[in-house]
């Protein structure tokens, strides 16, 4: 699964997921573009990859700004000269389009809205910007590869995520479609996949996972009891999955939402 030689950009590469993927493609050999609003933390990720060798660049975009998108798409095809990964790893939940102690009737429209935007519009306009280079001659024989992130809940129900499950679904549309078209506008060379994540302990789930002493809160405790392995997955094995998918070894699969969740979806509950 090696990617040396190859480019790659990763949006969102500064949160857990985001960073564990830049790091796990810089191992396998390619040159990162590390994309995040901040330019502190993007320039420090991206100078603790390189003081491990990798060839790593910080990129400031904020996913919903196609002029600072088309900004950072310049510099990685003028330090680089093309582009031949992208992980779309931006996204996330917001508290105010969350269902909690009140109804999904007092939710806010705006935040509503906003979650929909982050997670899809936050998707689809990286790859409006930084996909269309991905097209351009000549194609390397392995190809080149999109990866968005989905999510548990778009596929299954989950209580109090409305609006990022929506979103998330979007995702997993937007995925299937670009897949056909992209295909065959490239010839088959340029392909689109999505990882979708189980539950992986990090900043924005913790206290909804964990409590204070590291054991399982209720919900946390359901989660367990619905996943086969047994355990929350960990930000590398979704790395891994990324990697594997950017890489040549995936040469034929397009169009596909890997889930990447210890069998959670694979159960029932019975």
């Amino acid at each position: 699964m090696t990617l040396a030689g190859r480019i790659a950009v990763v949006t969102g590469a500064t949160g857990v997921l985001g960073g564990a993927v830049a790091r796990g493609l810089a191992e396998a050999g390619a040159a990162v573009g590390i994309l995040a609003r901040s330019s502190e933390r993007a320039e420090a990720f991206a100078a603790e990859l390189r003081s491990d060798g990798a060839d790593a660049h910080a990129l400031v975009a904020d996913v919903l700004d196609e002029v600072q998108l088309r900004s950072a798409c310049g510099a990685v095809l003028e330090r680089w000269g093309r582009i031949d990964v992208l992980v779309n790893a931006a996204g996330g939940n917001i508290p105010a389009a969350t269902v909690d102690t009140g109804s999904f009737f007092e939710l806010s429209s705006e935040a509503l809205g906003d979650v929909v935007r982050l997670n899809l519009d936050g998707t689809l306009l990286p790859i409006r910007v930084l996909g269309e280079p991905m097209l351009v001659e000549p194609l390397p024989a392995g190809g080149r590869s999109i990866v968005n992130f989905s999510s548990m809940a778009a596929r299954r129900a989950m209580t109090r995520v409305v609006g990022y499950g929506v979103a998330k679904a979007g995702v997993d549309n937007l995925t299937r479609w670009l897949a056909v078209e992209l295909g065959r506008a490239s010839g088959g060379r340029l392909r689109v996949n999505a990882v979708a994540p189980g539950f992986v302990v990090g900043a924005q789930n913790r206290s909804l996972l964990l409590d204070a002493d590291g054991s399982p809160t209720p919900r946390g405790g359901a989660v367990l009891a619905h996943t086969p392995a047994g355990r929350f997955g960990e930000p590398g094995e979704v790395a891994e999955a990324v990697v594997w998918l950017a890489s040549a070894a995936a040469s034929f699969v397009t169009g596909v939402v890997l889930p990447v969740d210890g069998g959670f979806d694979a159960f029932s509950g019975v």
